[in-house]
């Protein structure tokens, strides 16, 4: 039976990294995330880890160099966060476009300025069209879980894409929690091999990433769509794999108490688990309001959200990164897209909160609720989005 240990989530992030037993790890120190590789620096230096662990001079660096022995084939992982992130940004694009399976965690920071070094989600929302698999988790049991989920998915010859695990940072990263570990006979043959046939070699002379001329660019670029697209049959297999193996469940859109729920909340990450709380309260005083959480960010599963609000008359949607004159969150511009063609839709709110590590509280909730039935019953507010907790200057 798997132990469950108390544990900082950023060390057991660094076992599961680990146990995929890695080739290659590069990086550069930022915070919050510079304790997973701290420890994997660590397990390298005591042998415990027979990896190449590079000290780069920056997160461009780490990505670029990930980039490389990703190319020539090993098995790679790197973790960054905020002003980190954004300076992979160039190089992000070509990982997913060589369709090269580096497996990256995020600690989901917010980006400068200010200068902030608390949770929020504008460092991955920045970049949702890199052509990477992007996950969330909400606590420390998931990130654990995802990062073996995440290198069984990118090893899949089916695959061969970068994936990005996101955990809040601090409010995961730096959160000890009792957390089950498998000892690596347990975890078995979950974890594939990792074999990469088109690769760079010396003895049989390949070209990646050529100009992409007019001609080609166009079809270039679809082919990484239709990958990213079909990656979700191998995603989904993965987790249903999990479960069957280890018993624990996991699902691109994942709900909490919607039966007969005419109002529906919908979060990503951490906050999630205080959204239960509202939510069970809320149920306690009869209200008829449940949680989805979006688990599975790119590919978007469109007909697993779908399915998931079918009965719903309101949509609360909560971003945690506010989209500078987009009149929307990207997480409510999301969902209004794909309920957009819907003869039968349910009315969609947008709520802006925690940004720069800002506390969400239950009560926000209940605010964010009793807002959208004033605005269903009254008519939609004057801005497409509300922000919950902005003190007015």
């Amino acid at each position: 039976m798997p132990t469950r240990t108390p544990m900082e989530v950023s060390i057991a992030v660094a076992k599961a990294v680990q146990q995929a037993d890695v080739d290659v790890i590069a990086a550069y120190p930022i915070t919050p995330q510079t304790h997973i590789v701290e420890h994997l620096s660590e397990l390298v230096a005591n042998g415990e880890l027979q990896a190449n662990f590079m000290n780069v001079e920056s997160e461009h660096s780490a990505i670029s160099a990930m980039v490389g022995a990703a190319a020539a084939g090993a098995s790679t992982f790197t973790a960054t966060s905020s002003q980190g992130l954004a300076l992979m940004h160039e190089i992000l694009f070509i990982a997913s476009s060589l369709r090269l399976p580096i497996v990256m965690v995020v600690a989901n920071r917010a980006l400068s300025g200010p200068i902030s070094i608390w949770n929020d989600h504008s460092d991955i929302m920045a970049e949702r069209d890199i052509g990477w698999i992007q996950v969330f988790c909400e606590n420390g049991q998931e990130a654990y879980d995802s990062i073996l989920h995440a290198f069984r998915v990118v090893r899949d010859p089916h695959v061969l894409l970068p994936m990005v695990v996101n955990i809040d940072g601090f409010n995961l990263t730096h959160v000890i929690e009792p957390i089950y570990l498998f000892d690596q006979e347990e975890l078995g043959d979950y974890l594939p091999e990792h074999r990469q046939q088109l690769k760079l070699d010396i003895d049989h002379p390949v070209t990646m990433g050529p100009v992409g001329i007019p001609e080609v660019y166009t079809e270039a670029k679809k082919q990484v769509e239709d990958a990213l697209v079909n990656s979700k049959q191998t995603i989904l297999a993965a987790w249903q794999e999990f479960a069957r193996r280890f018993g624990r469940t996991y699902a691109p859109i994942e709900a909490y108490r919607v039966e007969g729920a005419k109002i529906l909340l919908m979060t990503m990450g951490v906050i999630s688990r205080t959204a239960m709380g509202a939510v069970d309260r809320l149920r306690e005083r009869g209200k008829a309001v449940g949680l989805i959480r979006c688990r599975l960010w790119r590919p978007f599963p469109l007909p697993e959200f779908r399915e998931a609000v079918r009965q719903a008359s309101i949509i609360a949607v909560v971003d945690r990164h506010i989209s500078l004159g987009a009149h929307s969150g990207p997480v409510c511009q999301e969902v209004r897209s794909a309920l957009y063609t819907l003869p039968n839709r349910p009315q969609v709110f947008g709520f802006v909160l925690g940004l720069g590590g800002r506390d969400v509280t239950v009560h926000d909730f209940f605010e964010i609720v009793e807002l959208s039935e004033q605005y269903a019953s009254q008519g939609p507010p004057a801005s497409e989005y509300t922000h919950i907790g902005l003190r007015e200057v």
